[in-house]
Order: structure tokens, then sequence, then C-alpha cells
């Protein structure tokens, strides 16, 4: 018999729960609500939206999508912050990894369809050194939220409000299915306590 241990299974539920929710809504709810989650699910897809730029950076070139010396590079640092900033920094860090894996995802997503399309692959390669600051900016504009909303994240009403907060952003942002799902991978850690 197979142990499935809690975190995994919370995560699991998150992300059925998000991409159900995401592919559902046309629209962002009516309701004039607070989203207390909103800041980090928009910190998070617009992180998420450098996937593009980094694709057609690396489309056609021999640099894989797979960097892991730059991936240690970042966990690093948010782990640096994270302890800076009283989190705990494996936490920090499972939340990166799935920033990091979801905006892997959006990348062979468009390798993908570039390979089958090639008229919509990208002629202009953008410079990496470029966006690399953009990315550091908003894993620090995440690690904010994850610091200021640490009770709402922590309490038994995150998922439901991360989801909400998600569908809000999705339909702000225009996000396409490919973004949408992988909002959803981005945000599955989200939700749980940030402090050891």
């Amino acid at each position: 018999m197979t142990t499935v241990r809690p975190a995994l299974a919370r995560r699991a539920v998150v992300a059925a729960a998000m991409l159900g929710m995401l592919t559902a809504a046309g629209t962002a709810p009516a309701s004039a609500q607070t989203r207390p989650l909103q800041p980090i699910a928009l910190a998070v897809s617009l992180r998420l939206a450098t996937a593009d730029t980094v694709a057609s950076a690396k489309w056609g070139t021999p640099s894989p999508i797979d960097d892991p010396a730059r991936e240690a590079q970042v966990l690093g640092a948010v782990a640096t912050q994270a302890a800076d900033e009283g989190l705990s920094a494996a936490r920090v860090q499972q939340i990166f990894r799935d920033q990091i894996e979801a905006n892997k995802a959006v990348q062979r997503a468009l390798f993908s369809w570039w390979s089958v399309a090639p008229g919509a692959a990208p002629t202009v390669r953008p410079d990496l050194t470029q966006v690399r600051p953009v990315i550091d900016r908003q894993n620090t504009d995440i690690l904010l939220q994850l610091r200021e909303q640490e009770d709402v994240l922590a309490g038994p009403g995150c998922v439901p409000a991360l989801v909400d907060a998600a569908v809000a952003v999705a339909s702000e942002q225009h996000l396409d299915a490919l973004h949408q799902a992988t909002l959803a991978r981005a945000l599955v850690s989200i939700c749980g306590a940030v402090r050891e």
C-alpha cells in the first residue's frame, strides 16, 4: 500500500481545483470582494510571462530549456532572501521550484508549437541578460507577498482564495490555455505555512 504525503496530496488538490476553475472561467467573478492573494497570483503570472521571452531567446540555439546552473542560482538567492525575511528557506525553495518548472513547461510547449508551425517561430532573439532582472524583481515581489500574506496562506481558506485570485488574474491578463494551465502549476505549493 502506498502512502501519500499530506503536502503532496494538498498540492494535487490545489492544482486540480485551479486548473478546473481557470479552464471553466470565462471571466473573473463579478464579486467586488477583496482578494488578498491576487497580488501574489499576479506576481507569479508576471514571472511566468517571461517564459515566452526566454523561449524566444533559446529557440534555434544550443541553449537548453533546462539550465541547472541558473536554477541553482535562483534557488540559492530566494533561500537567502527567505532567511532574511524570517521565512522557511526549504518552503520558499519548493515554491520557486514550481515557478521554474511552470516556466519550463511554457518553453517546452512553445518549442513544440514552433517545431510544427515554423511560421509562428520567433524571428528576433531577445537578450537573456535583459530578462533575468525582470525575473529577479518578480521573485522579490513573490517573496514579499509570501511574507505579507502568511496568515492567509497558512489558513484553511487559502485554496479557495488562491483559486479566486488566479481566476481574476487569468481574466485580467487575458491568459491563453497554456498560460492558465502553467499558472495553476506555478501556484500549487503556495498554500501552507511559510515560516519554520
